[in-house]
């Protein structure tokens, strides 16, 4: 298992590195697109469709993405992102966190209103994975016509963020752990291993953004840029546990087999899915 989760590990990083650097922004979005839609089939299973009818959503889902994005294409190659889109279903995605909150904290009542209903998992589909989408190629694209990497080095630093808050969280947690954070949803996490992933993530924000500067970052300043940074992390523990409560209550462990030794693509993306929207929006519209 060790071994496969590894090999699985190494293969992941050298596609998320050729697609990053090697891909034009319209094939970028479009390999995006491809994780989407992914996700879209894994989010099936917890109304419990049947199969059919799993292909049937996830099939529609991937019409419509693609042909929105083919219709961008040109924009998209000149370092525009979903104009007239990006902000609205930027901020869609920020309050969709904030209902999510409400059902990880009132879970198990709350499954309810929500358990078996196909129209509203839909819904919770759409708004976790478009925004997330419109976010990666944004910060991808950001100063895209005056450096093109640029946009790679911002992308890498809210995926490092979230990354070594993980880490962080889990080594707090095994040393300090004691008081449950959300034990009806994820018995593992404890308030002191998220306090420790969060002052990770804030001194590591804090030094990339002292370091960087101008270099990195055209919005914001040392204090901004850090608070946002450390409310970032906050949302992608949140990210997770609205993905554990979702697979609770359909009785799954993992959202998928498709990567040997990690689960699906929901398991891989559910802390990000709720970090860069967050910072995405909050980054380019408020800062």
């Amino acid at each position: 298992m060790l071994k496969e989760r590894i090999l699985s590990a190494i293969l992941m990083i050298a596609i998320v590195c050729a697609v990053l650097f090697l891909f034009s922004p319209f094939y970028f979005a479009l390999a995006l697109a491809v994780v989407a839609i992914l996700g879209v089939w894994e989010w099936t299973q917890f109304p419990r469709l049947k199969p059919v009818w799993r292909f049937v959503v996830t099939a529609i889902s991937a019409a419509f993405l693609f042909l929105w994005i083919f219709s961008q294409a040109n924009y998209l190659n000149a370092g525009r992102v979903f104009e007239g889109y990006a902000e609205p279903l930027l901020l869609a995605g920020v309050i969709w966190w904030l209902v999510a909150l409400g059902f990880v904290v009132s879970y198990p009542k709350s499954a309810i209103t929500w358990g078996k209903s196909l129209i509203l998992q839909i819904i919770f589909a759409f708004v976790t994975l478009v925004p997330f989408l419109i976010a990666v190629v944004a910060l991808r694209l950001e100063n895209y016509n005056v450096d093109s990497l640029h946009g790679v080095q911002l992308l890498l630093y809210v995926f490092i963020l979230v990354w070594a808050a993980d880490s962080g969280a889990y080594f707090a947690g095994r040393k300090f752990g004691k008081h449950k954070l959300a034990p009806s949803v994820s018995p593992g996490k404890t308030w002191q291993g998220v306090i420790g992933g969060v002052l990770t993530s804030a001194i590591l924000a804090a030094i990339f953004i002292s370091a960087l500067g101008d270099n990195l970052f055209l919005h914001g300043n040392l204090v901004s840029l850090t608070a946002l940074s450390v409310a970032t992390v906050a949302i992608s523990v949140l990210g997770d546990l609205t993905e554990s409560m979702f697979k609770r209550e359909s009785g799954i462990k993992d959202s998928s087999n498709l990567i040997p030794g990690h689960g699906g693509i929901l398991d891989r993306i559910d802390s990000l899915t709720a970090a860069t929207p967050f910072f995405a929006y909050f980054y380019f519209f408020w800062l």
